[in-house]
């Protein structure tokens, strides 16, 4: 793992906004760029030698009525539970939906793999899944399939604001 040095030209702008979103709120790690890609929990795990659990994997949704952003970010090992989600970011009966890799794109200015928890072009509706407080230290992606960053459940809420909220179940095996 090599930290991110941005006065190197080829860091995509997408790294760079987490970077200076990380910076401009003080927060003590460096994102660095790994060897070898992990746009998936199982790949980032892998990769960095940790539990599937202590990957804090990014999933966006579409809320339908008004195309707003859900982040949902969630342990590795788990999966969201979309029903929960859609009863804690849509009122009176609206519907979640899942969101495509251009919407992906557009509404967080990340690809899917690399979507980060800050730094978003837009700031989604965000919600933090409780599971991820099993864990002293989890990664996040940091805009970038290549690019994660360390940091604990707690600065996690305090980076995005969002609640802590029960929305998974057990991933299916």
């Amino acid at each position: 793992m090599n930290p991110i040095d941005l006065t190197v030209q080829d860091v995509p702008a997408a790294v760079r906004r987490v970077v200076e979103t990380l910076e401009a709120m003080g927060h003590p790690h460096d994102p660095v760029m790994l060897d070898d890609a992990a746009r998936t929990a199982q790949q980032a795990a892998d990769v960095l030698g940790v539990a599937l659990g202590q990957i804090a994997k990014s999933i966006i949704f579409r809320r339908k009525s008004d195309n707003a952003a859900v982040l949902v970010v969630t342990s590795g090992d788990l999966r969201v539970d979309e029903k929960k989600v859609q009863a804690l970011v849509c009122a009176d009966g609206g519907k979640l939906g899942r969101a495509d890799a251009d919407f992906v794109k557009s509404a967080t200015g990340f690809s899917i793999g690399g979507v980060s928890p800050v730094g978003h072009i837009q700031p989604p509706v965000t919600l933090i899944d409780e599971q991820l407080f099993r864990f002293d230290v989890v990664w996040a992606a940091a805009g970038h399939p290549h690019a994660v960053f360390r940091l604990s459940p707690a600065e996690l809420r305090e980076l995005t604001g969002a609640p802590v909220c029960d929305v998974t179940v057990p991933a299916a095996t």
